[in-house]
């Protein structure tokens, strides 16, 4: 499957966020030793997966080639015992123009972290979208953002990079 998406740094969190569907995610990395591993075990509410991502050509992180098999949560909690890079994230689904966005809001060691992805079915549809207001940058481009290179990092070792694009940590309960 190949799956077209943009991805931009939140510049406020919609107000009525509360009320989306949201679910606690856990994704583990693997290998915990490759610098930007592309393989995904997930935990995703009471789903769980294991996927690998590339992109489809050189530089282009929008177009990703995704493959992905359905685990049960005993298969999920013998894979989670092998070391791994992790992240957790607490995403809500917003609905805004028609199209949904996944709002990211990283908790732990990237407290302060909001991403937001919005997916497309066709190239054309991902061409013509418009960025909400409520999103400061497109960084789909920014390798720091993939989530292979944010695992098992802290907010600290990655604020440098956000400060080019003007970030301010936010902070949602």
């Amino acid at each position: 499957m190949i799956e077209l998406e943009r991805t931009y740094l939140a510049k406020k969190l919609p107000g009525d966020l509360k009320t989306c569907e949201s679910k606690e995610i856990i994704d583990v990395y693997l290998p915990g030793t490759s610098e930007h591993p592309k393989l995904r075990l997930r935990k995703n509410g009471d789903k769980y997966e294991l996927t690998k991502k590339e992109p489809t050509s050189e530089g282009d992180a929008s177009r990703q080639e995704e493959q992905t098999i359905k685990l049960t949560e005993e298969e999920f909690n013998v894979l989670n015992r092998l070391k791994g890079k992790r992240v957790r994230k607490i995403r809500y689904n917003y609905t805004w123009n028609s199209q949904t966005a996944e709002i990211d809001v990283f908790q732990d060691a990237l407290k302060g972290l909001v991403l937001i992805d919005f997916e497309f079915s066709t190239p054309e549809e991902k061409e013509k979208f418009q960025m909400p207001d409520f999103c400061l940058a497109d960084v789909t481009q920014e390798l720091f953002t993939a989530g292979g290179m944010l695992c098992g990092k802290n907010y600290a070792e990655i604020e440098d990079k956000l400060e080019k694009f003007g970030y301010k940590k936010l902070c949602y309960l």
